[in-house]
């Protein structure tokens, strides 16, 4: 066991180096980068263009030197890429070009937002989920088990984006009724409000967007619970549990349950992190929430590198950490599993 998890954190290594070499490399290539676009919005500042003046000219060499200095694009690719690694090999995740902030400072920022949408969109899915699975699965086959099918299938091909669209239409003063907010997590006076308000203040927030990530999320849990379950009842063993006269209730909850849940407890780690670092950035754009999916997508757009490696570096490493104790956990539910036994 030790050996293996030391041999998949040896791998993590140029998994790692492998994501970021990549991005970095793609990044040398794509054109208007931070100190172009730096240089576009000062000379937009100043009313436009110089004029083709001489003068205008050496000044925008001038300050285009300086900010490559500033920024450290006066030094070679290659000496910028082993500076990175050397910063990241101590989590100095760097500062950002255009906001001027520590790159941990922001995520720290924006978490609020992203776990706000991501614990709650997976304890949600996950509460609605199982019990529906499971009571589909008892009844496969049945008008229950189709009408549910059909309702979960449709919502989840219904994109979310769309989905909000609607909603703001009908419940957020779009045309309808004006019962939900569109912008942030609590409203401009949550201080002043009592412990239950501010909770409900939370929700009333929450609402809309969680709607929109919900219905589209707990498809494929559903299905998968169901389709474990249903492969399961089929096995020998429930066969002769019920010959041997137990109850339908005992024989799903003592014998069933257990095996059946392994590929869901085991996936618990990876849907749990994925919900806070996957979120979507339409529904953060279009109910004003300030995430991390945003963060990320106004960094690639703007071209502000130290976030964009910064982000990739921490998320690809919990994504690969995450990972490994997804595999352990499957070892712990099934002690059948022995991760890097040799079979003799």
């Amino acid at each position: 066991m030790l050996a293996y998890i030391l041999k998949r954190i040896l791998l993590m290594v140029p998994t790692l180096l492998g994501a970021l070499t990549i991005t970095f490399v793609v990044m040398q290539f794509v054109p208007g980068g931070p100190v172009e676009q730096i240089m576009a919005e000062a000379r937009a500042g100043q009313g436009g263009d110089t004029g083709g003046y001489k003068a205008g000219r050496d000044l925008d060499k001038q300050q285009l030197e300086e900010l490559k200095k500033l920024y450290g694009f006066d030094k070679p690719a290659h000496v910028r890429y082993v500076e990175m690694l050397a910063n990241f090999a101590r989590f100095d995740l760097g500062k950002s070009f255009l906001q001027n902030k520590e790159v941990w400072q922001l995520i720290k920022e924006k978490l609020p937002v992203s776990i706000s949408l991501g614990l709650w969109t997976f304890l949600i899915s996950y509460l609605i989920s199982v019990p529906l699975g499971v009571a589909k699965a008892v009844r496969e086959g049945s008008r229950f088990d189709t009408v549910t099918t059909f309702f979960v299938l449709l919502g989840y091909a219904i994109p979310g984006f769309v989905l909000g669209v609607l909603l703001i239409v009908l419940f957020a003063g779009g045309t309808f009724f004006d019962w939900f907010p569109l912008r942030g997590l609590t409203s401009d006076n949550w201080e002043e409000l009592s412990w239950p308000a501010r909770m409900a203040d939370y929700f009333w927030h929450l609402a809309l967007p969680l709607t929109c990530l919900v219905i589209g999320s707990f498809a494929v849990v559903t299905m998968l619970t169901k389709n474990t379950f249903v492969e399961e009842i089929r096995k020998q063993y429930v066969l002769v549990a019920r010959a041997k006269g137990l109850s339908q209730q005992r024989v799903l909850y003592k014998h069933i349950f257990r095996n059946a849940l392994i590929p869901l407890v085991t996936g618990f780690p990876s849907a749990f992190i994925g919900a806070f670092f996957a979120g979507s950035v339409l529904i953060e754009t279009l109910f004003s929430l300030d995430g991390l999916g945003l963060l990320a997508f106004e960094s690639v757009i703007r071209r502000d590198y130290p976030v964009v490696l910064g982000s990739l570096y921490l998320f690809t490493l919990i994504a690969l950490v995450v990972k490994l104790v997804s595999d352990l956990l499957y070892m712990v539910v099934d002690p059948r599993v022995q991760f890097g036994s040799v079979a003799k």
